[in-house]
């Protein structure tokens, strides 16, 4: 049995996962996903299951995108990222989560877009908006 991934090898793949979706390396990108990786995405109720389905997602996604991390953190088999992403004009935040195995492999995602809103009135004396 094989040792558990490092919380700095996990760090390094999910850089490099991002890394490599930014720059369309789909090598690169499926490199960093074990063959059984599963992706959800909640908020539209969607899975995909399997590497080749996982990496022809991503390849075919419309738009010129591009994406910015924001933050990485990360544990031995798990972690979480921040991200900041464009299409186009449009911006907009993601949170996604990640789980290896313990060859360092990405084994599940799961990605939140929430939708930006603009915040209730009342609270303006407490708040500084950017």
């Amino acid at each position: 049995m094989t040792s558990p991934t490092s919380a700095t090898e996990l760090h390094t793949t999910v850089e490099t996962y991002w890394s490599s979706a930014e720059s369309r390396d789909w090598t690169g990108f499926a490199a960093t996903l074990a063959e059984d990786v599963v992706y959800d995405l909640p908020q539209t109720r969607e899975r995909i299951r399997g590497k080749e389905a996982y990496v022809r997602f991503n390849k075919e996604y419309p738009g010129d995108w591009h994406l910015r991390i924001q933050r990485i953190v990360a544990d031995s088999d798990q972690a979480v990222t921040w991200i900041h992403f464009t299409v186009g004009l449009e911006e907009m935040y993601a949170v996604t989560f990640f789980t290896a195995d313990e060859e360092g492999r990405i084994t599940a995602i799961t990605d939140f877009w929430p939708e930006a809103y603009e915040p209730p009135a009342g609270r303006e004396h407490l708040v500084e908006r950017y």
